[in-house]
């Protein structure tokens, strides 16, 4: 089985922000699937089904963001899934709006719903996919940035940037992470 991981905080006052990136693409990837029978379970929204012939668990955590990583080792361990099978989609200052990085592994960079997953499974061996939400105005609070909305302009970019997002999650559990790497990194 594979888990697909999409990042955000929970409630009305959180949805369509830029930090919430990963919630939006598990939504797009359960609507395309319809995989829309959510429940509450290990500290996450669960949803369960087959995508593309392969066994699928789409989970946003209900941890909030900075603690994301104890929903997620919860679920690893209870159905004793290598990280390896995890994918996790989030959002990335680093990167231009719209722009999206997969890699195998690696750090967690700034992000700290990141840090999270890394320090609570003991490994950053893993694919992600980075959606790009630009980097704050001089002077602007990052926390204040990530938990804004698009300006009209970007939203567009963003949402083609949301359904290239899970076609590349798609791709991963279909064929492999270079693949997706190969097609999607640009």
């Amino acid at each position: 089985m594979f888990v697909l991981a999409g990042l955000g905080n929970m409630g009305p006052q959180y949805e369509g922000t830029r930090h919430n990136m990963g919630f939006d693409t598990i939504d797009f990837l359960a609507a395309k699937y319809r995989l829309t029978n959510f429940k509450f379970k290990h500290k996450s929204m669960v949803a369960e089904g087959i995508i593309q012939g392969q066994k699928c668990m789409l989970v946003k955590p209900q941890t909030y963001m900075n603690n994301s990583g104890e929903a997620i080792k919860e679920i690893l361990d209870y159905y004793k899934i290598p990280s390896r099978n995890l994918i996790v989609i989030y959002d990335d200052i680093d990167l231009d709006v719209g722009r999206l990085r997969i890699r195998t592994k690696g750090s967690a960079g700034t992000h700290n719903g990141m840090r999270s997953i890394i320090s609570h499974i003991k490994t950053d061996d893993f694919p992600r996919i980075r959606i790009g939400i630009g980097k704050p105005p001089e002077n602007f609070d990052l926390a204040d940035f990530v938990l804004s909305r698009f300006i009209p302009e970007e939203r567009k970019i963003i949402n083609e940037a949301i359904e290239n997002a899970a076609l590349a999650a798609v791709t991963i559990v279909c064929s492999s992470v270079e693949t997706a790497m190969s097609r999607y990194n640009k």
